[in-house]
């Protein structure tokens, strides 16, 4: 780990086009008191994602550090963050923000870094989100906990699942992400990630508002699971493997929280195969 970058931004792209101007520009404006690098993964877009981060990389060559595939690597099953982020990775903190989402306010990473310097007891700091749609721009909702910073313990993660915080507000210890528990290797996934962020002292949340998640983004992940069941069964299957695993890696310290979790899951598995059945 090399001291002089004290947070990796990590920024995985994908046909974002319409939007990584927008991530790129909350990057380059965080306004710090330390070093931080943008590894941002272009994974052969077919747009014009690849010219845009290139315009950003020849302007802020010391922070702008992509990578351009030729060959999309998630049609391969690759897990990009692990494989090609992670490994590249200098800081001693990880931020989070997908190539569709964006930070709204400069001083996002030095709120968050001062927040985590001052207690040492907590891995990751969250905070609120605006959530807009991404084909109107009309704003639908946010991602809040309250008006208060305040430590979220690790149940309410786990009941909340991946949703309960939007993935661009996180700042988390890199260790937490590479050396890690098992659950987050079976299912490797941003709720995992929460998860393990949160073991050892909750999750530390604070109220400010300094990002902008997109919902119904064409061609996500989230969008082409609702098209298709028996993805997002084979999802579900993922996730009860990583709560089990979680169940075992904790001495089922967390066992009837993470029960309740899997019944919720259960109930969700019995209804999608209901509707592939009956082709609804």
């Amino acid at each position: 780990m090399n001291s002089d970058v004290e947070v990796s931004i990590i920024c995985n792209a994908y046909n974002h086009g319409k939007y990584i101007r927008d991530a790129l520009d909350g990057f380059v404006m965080q306004r710090t008191g330390f070093k931080y690098e943008v590894l941002i993964h272009d994974d052969a877009s077919t747009d014009n994602t690849a010219d845009i981060i290139r315009e950003y990389e020849a302007k802020y060559p010391d922070i702008i550090k992509p990578i351009y595939q030729k060959e999309n690597q998630y049609s391969k099953d690759v897990w990009i963050t692990d494989v090609f982020q992670l490994r590249r990775s200098k800081g001693k903190y990880i931020a989070l923000c997908e190539g569709d989402d964006y930070w709204t306010d400069p001083d996002k990473l030095q709120k968050q870094h001062d927040a985590l310097e001052s207690h040492p007891e907590t891995d990751i700091c969250v905070h609120a989100s605006t959530l807009i749609n991404a084909s109107d721009g009309t704003v639908t909702g946010a991602v809040e906990h309250g008006k208060e910073m305040t430590v979220i313990p690790v149940e309410k993660v786990i009941e909340g699942g991946g949703a309960f915080v939007s993935t661009n507000s996180i700042l988390v210890r890199r260790e937490i992400l590479t050396e890690r528990r098992k659950f987050v290797d079976v299912c490797p996934l941003d709720y995992t990630y929460q998860i393990s962020g949160s073991i050892k002292g909750g999750m530390l949340y604070l109220p400010d508002n300094m990002s902008v998640y997109r919902v119904s983004v064409p061609g996500s992940w989230s969008v082409s699971s609702e098209k298709n069941r028996r993805a997002n069964l084979a999802f579900i299957k993922e996730l009860v493997a990583g709560l089990k695993q979680l169940d075992t890696d904790t001495g089922r310290k967390y066992h009837k929280t993470i029960s309740k979790k899997l019944f919720r899951l259960f109930l969700s598995r019995v209804h999608l195969r209901l509707l592939i059945l009956f082709k609804r």
